[in-house]
């Protein structure tokens, strides 16, 4: 029987998971993880954080502590977020472990030694202030695609173009500001351009059964031609580059495996962490590889760790399938983790205790398939009440309470030949028709679709309650109504079964309710190509009936509108009030306390004032243009009452820079200035004491 190796993309331990995430990648692969175990397949579900990407290195940078200290933190939040959302991984390991600093060496010294890698000297970027080469995300400047005048060296987000460092235009760097200049260094190159001949377009032409947007990505890349690529970087985070053979100390001292070279060798190594005496088998001979990303990461799972494992050879297998998501967006606007624009799957867990699968539901119900989705709170409420609560809650809830009221919470007995024989058969055969229809679904990764015939079932079964009427029956005939509950609990047993991929909490509620346990009946025996329905023996004791949810109110999402509210919209002036002036300042309170992480969000920089002039028509607003560290920002803030334009040129101040856009008066205000307030109620300049390079960190 073949291994099936389920992998989700690793999330970068430099902040926690957001929706978008859940979406785009952890949702769908928890689902066909447990939909593969349940059909009694042979499954690892592997995951863990992605510990070095230049990301990590800029956070601590700003935070003014080390990577290790970022990744500590954020590793065991995600974990967390993962574990109590539902999502069963068999290990979430990380990339700073020993077994996976020595899988990745191990792995690049063998290509080596096979030859498999390009030797080149190039010019790289360095930034001869702060004394180091420049990563490509340590390298900004304007992308040559769209204009667009922070993309990085390696890919512009906000039109998605891949790209390298000397390809932007005006570079500059992260770090200092300054731009950088071109320094001789050597770097060990994947020779892509050979690989496409030798391998790639081969194995992509041959994945017709890949999802069109995956594909469709894949042949852009091979129709364009690849070009080799370096799997070294001049860093001193990440996995150091191991000694080899031939090749000087001084050239290899400095510098890491590149992040996308071995982070996917985190599945490996992750593997080799669980299954120490195993775990060649789930990546050799009869296994099949599947990956779960977004569409975001495509070239490296589809490309590059392809073609890494098959230069490796040694039975080493391939993806199988990349049933890669697009994007999901938030109320009308793309996720934006710099601009603080998304629904934090930490924050969700602690303000709607007890919903997790409210929230696997709903995303369920819009993944990005084959094309961008939005979330809006308007809909997870209407979703959660008109379907969850209203469809499938309420008819469980209906015949639970009947059940009960009439039999004392026993099954009652079916009739095979009674009022209802041909009512029965009928709305069985539907019901058996959607229970295939979500197998077929999620055989091809279809995982929307899949949802929609569960919450059908749920509809056979209120179709057959309404039209069956089982109370208005008992006191004439009461085996009839009998007979009916009996198949309505059929169709709840039948519920109980295929909610366990999709609603793990709800699953394990409906069995505590059917009280299936004893009956030794499993889910699996749903799963595996089983086409008639299970029922429930006459005479089997059901478990007390109680909501499997509840509606979501008003003020319940006004709340959360709120909340978005204000981490969008930007106000012009923060009142940080002078420890000196609090004694005469009653009204000035402490504001609730807010964890690490919450802080940490805020991107505050010193910046220096370039132009200042008043708004028309807004006597409190200034417009003020500043120098941010290497970009512009213009900032609209109502001190105007307070300083005049020409007496703040040179200024430096404090600005909170990842604070999202706002229009005011048909200015978009790019950041908010932190002032301070004294007693009088003056605002004050919140200043370095000394001067600064623009653009530094404040922590």
């Amino acid at each position: 029987m073949p291994k099936y190796t389920i992998t989700a993309a690793l999330p970068y331990a430099n902040g926690p998971v957001h929706i978008g995430h859940v979406a785009g990648v952890y949702l769908p692969a928890d689902i066909y993880a447990r939909y593969m175990r349940n059909r009694g397949k042979d499954v690892l579900f592997i995951c863990g954080s992605d510990e070095h990407g230049v990301p990590i290195t800029i956070r601590a940078r700003k935070e003014g502590i080390t990577p290790q200290e970022v990744v500590d933190r954020f590793h065991d939040l995600i974990g967390r977020s993962f574990k109590d959302l539902g999502i069963s991984f068999d290990i979430y390991s990380r990339t700073s472990s020993d077994t996976h600093r020595e899988t990745a060496q191990e792995f690049f010294l063998d290509l080596y030694k096979k030859g498999a890698f390009q030797e080149e000297e190039t010019e790289q970027y360095f930034d001869a202030e702060a004394g180091q080469f420049l990563a490509d995300r340590y390298i900004v400047g304007t992308c040559p695609v769209c204009g667009n005048e922070n993309a990085y060296g390696d890919q512009c987000e906000k039109c998605g173009s891949t790209l390298s460092p000397m390809e932007l235009k005006n570079p500059r760097s992260a770090l200092s500001g300054n731009a950088p200049v071109l320094k001789k260094t050597k770097n060990w190159y994947l020779p892509l351009d050979k690989l496409q001949e030798d391998f790639l377009n081969e194995y992509i032409n041959n994945n017709t059964d890949w999802k069109s947007n995956v594909l469709g990505q894949c042949k852009s890349w091979l129709n364009d031609g690849l070009k080799p690529r370096a799997m070294t970087r001049d860093l001193d985070w990440g996995v150091k580059l191991p000694e080899l053979p031939g090749v000087a100390k001084t050239d290899i001292d400095g510098k890491v495996l590149y992040v996308w070279f071995e982070a996917p060798i985190g599945y490996i190594s992750a593997t080799r962490e669980l299954r120490p005496g195993d775990w060649q088998d789930w990546w050799k001979g009869d296994s099949e590889l599947i990956h779960f990303i977004g569409k975001d990461n495509i070239v490296f799972h589809c490309i590059i760790f392809p073609a890494m494992l098959h230069l490796r050879g040694e039975g080493y297998v391939v993806p199988k399938q990349v049933p890669a998501n697009e994007f999901l967006n938030l109320e009308g606007d793309k996720i934006s983790t710099s601009r603080n624009w998304a629904v934090w799957l930490n924050e969700y867990l602690e303000d709607f205790k007890g919903k997790q699968d409210e929230l696997r539901y709903v995303l369920g119900s819009i993944l990005p398939e084959t094309k961008d989705s939005e979330f809006t709170w308007k809909d997870y409420q209407t979703r959660v009440n008109s379907e969850l609560v209203a469809i499938l809650g309420n008819f469980v809830n209906r015949v639970m309470v009947l059940t009960h009221k009439y039999f004392e919470g026993k099954v009652p007995a079916p009739k095979t030949d009674g009022k209802f024989a041909a009512l029965k058969n009928q709305y069985r055969e539907e019901m058996n028709g959607c229970a295939q229809a979500m197998r077929q679904d999620l055989e091809t990764f279809r995982f929307r679709d899949a949802l929609g015939e569960l919450i059908n079932i749920a509809r056979v079964g209120n179709k057959f309650l309404t039209e069956s009427e089982p109370w208005k029956l008992f006191k004439e005939n009461p085996e009839d109504t009998g007979d009916a509950l009996n198949f309505a609990l059929e169709v709840c047993a039948n519920l109980a079964y295929a909610t366990e991929p999709f609603l793990p909490f709800t699953h394990d509620k409906l069995c505590a309710q059917l009280n299936l346990i004893p009956l030794l009946i499993t889910t699996r025996h749903f799963w595996r190509d089983k086409k008639e329905a299970a029922p429930l023996p006459a005479g089997h004791f059901l478990g007390q009936p109680e909501l499997l949810f509840s509606k979501v109110e008003d003020d319940v999402i006004e709340r959360q509108l709120e909340k978005l509210k204000g981490m969008k919209t930007p106000v012009t002036t923060a009142n940080v009030v002078n420890a000196n002036a609090t004694e005469n300042a009653g009204e000035k309170e402490v504001k609730s306390e807010i964890q690490y992480e919450d802080f940490a969000k805020m991107d505050i920089r010193v910046a220096t004032i370039l132009e200042a002039e008043k708004v028309e028509k807004a006597d409190k607003l200034l417009k003020l243009i500043l120098d941010a560290g290497g970009e512009k920002r213009t900032v609209v803030s109502g001190i105007a009452m307070h300083f005049k334009p020409e007496d703040i040129i040179g200024k430096q101040v404090l600005l909170l820079a990842n604070l999202a856009p706002r229009k005011m008066r048909g200015i978009e205000s790019q950041g908010m200035i932190l002032m301070a307030e004294d007693a009088d109620g003056k605002l004050v300049f919140v200043s370095p004491s000394v001067p600064v390079n623009p653009g530094s960190g404040v922590s």
